[in-house]
């Protein structure tokens, strides 16, 4: 699969003549990665804080014995790290393996417990079917979990839609909640096109109603305040690997006294919400990751705020007609996203990977699809403008001479693109 995966890439690199591709060594090229909001390298003092729970310290965190004292007092340890920074208790922590597994835990975990607080709607004894609020911007992880919950169990989910640049009003989310409502989901940032949403305003109208709300935090956790009493969320979901930390991990804060119902069942781990052994080193690796993007989150967003802006700028006044998409200035600190006429998404990712350059057309879940964006479409784009999709994502260990060769490079090889 992966074989037949890399054929396809080759297969369309070369039918549209964006590079050479028989007797090419990537190992030539220099490679600078501008897709951080795919995924980011692991930062080395992380690193060093997992090394240990792989070799002396590998107990297992239920057993009795000082080596498994030794992992739980590592758990306990990033849990307390973890709720400190949000602004919660230890026991509001969840840790699960990724944000995805976060999302769909949320999600299933209230609407399925609350759906049985109403009782069976189809033997008579109930006020409707439960309703999920949420947006048409989201990541798959909720899109696809809201449609299941519709199909298989019944539930009615409705989408309050977004302006151009991709802000949910508020106001449109307090028209829709009704008495049936119970829970909303809205995202804090876009992956796609880095816009950030209004979670609090929300959220204090979801409080008045009590409504449980939720939002898909993983894009934020490294670079947005995550404090969740001032962002009057009820449940939030993180993923490591986007702010430094390893892949395999991430973290659900559910407010005390929000019911969710365990997704899976076994042992008592995370309160009998999510069984399974602790993955130790990677519980300690994401504490040490959100306790150092956080710590130095200020100084970090202005230098990727400033590469951003220079960028941008450059991309419009060097590509003509090409469109920033998302919020201008309400957009995460280092991202950037375009629609570029004239051009195809995966033929710019393509030759600008051939170029030195390693960008996206968008999420990186859904890499490859021949369809256009469900998040530009819900902006408003039309298919064909929306398949010109291009995603440049900035990092902390960008630096500004890249930023310079990037700024020669992009506009060079979508030109090419266009001649071709």
């Amino acid at each position: 699969m992966i074989f037949h995966f890399g054929l396809k890439i080759f297969s369309t690199r070369q039918a549209h003549g964006v590079g050479n591709i028989e007797g090419f060594d990537y190992n030539e090229v220099r490679m600078m990665y501008l897709d951080h909001s795919a995924t980011t390298p692991v930062d080395a003092r992380v690193l060093d804080a997992m090394l240990p729970y792989w070799t002396e310290n590998f107990g297992n965190p239920s057993s009795l014995h000082r080596f498994g004292q030794r992992a739980l007092a590592a758990v306990d340890e990033a849990r307390q790290t973890v709720a400190d920074i949000l602004g919660a208790h230890t026991r509001e922590i969840i840790f699960t393996a990724n944000g995805t597994e976060a999302n769909n835990l949320a999600l299933r975990g209230v609407a399925l417990a609350a759906r049985g607080a109403m009782g069976d709607h189809n033997a008579g004894d109930h006020k409707g079917r439960p309703n999920i609020i949420t947006t048409p911007i989201e990541h798959h992880a909720i899109l696809r979990t809201c449609e299941q919950l519709e199909r298989e169990f019944d539930f009615e989910i409705t989408y309050v839609p977004v302006n151009r640049h991709g802000i949910v009003n508020p106001d449109d989310v307090a028209r829709a909640m009704t008495e049936r409502t119970v829970l909303i989901s809205v995202m804090y940032a876009n992956n796609e096109v880095g816009t950030i949403e209004p979670l609090a305003e929300i959220g204090k109208l979801a409080r008045a109603r009590g409504v449980a709300f939720h939002t898909d935090a993983v894009q934020a956790g490294g670079y947005l305040n995550v404090n969740v009493n001032d962002l009057n969320v009820d449940l939030m979901s993180l993923g490591s690997h986007k702010f430094h930390g390893p892949k395999g991990v991430g973290v659900l804060y559910g407010r005390s006294g929000i019911k969710i119902l365990p997704t899976q069942t076994g042992g008592n781990q995370e309160r009998g919400r999510r069984a399974g052994t602790e993955n130790v080193p990677y519980l300690v690796g994401f504490a040490k990751a959100l306790a150092l993007a956080q710590s130095e989150r200020a100084e970090t967003n202005a230098r990727l705020r400033a590469q951003r802006d220079r960028l941008v700028e450059h991309v419009l006044e060097t590509i003509p007609g090409a469109e920033l998409t998302g919020h201008p200035t309400e957009r995460l600190p280092g991202h950037s996203s375009f629609v570029i006429p004239g051009a195809i998404g995966d033929e710019m990712v393509f030759a600008l990977d051939l170029a030195g350059v390693a960008v996206s057309t968008g999420s990186a879940c859904t890499a490859g699809s021949p369809e256009p964006s469900h998040v530009l479409a819900a902006l408003g784009y039309a298919p064909d403008i929306a398949r010109g999709a291009l995603r440049i994502t900035l990092g902390r260990e960008n630096t500004d001479r890249e930023m310079q060769q990037a700024m020669r490079v992009i506009p060079e090889t979508i030109e090419k693109i266009r001649r071709q």
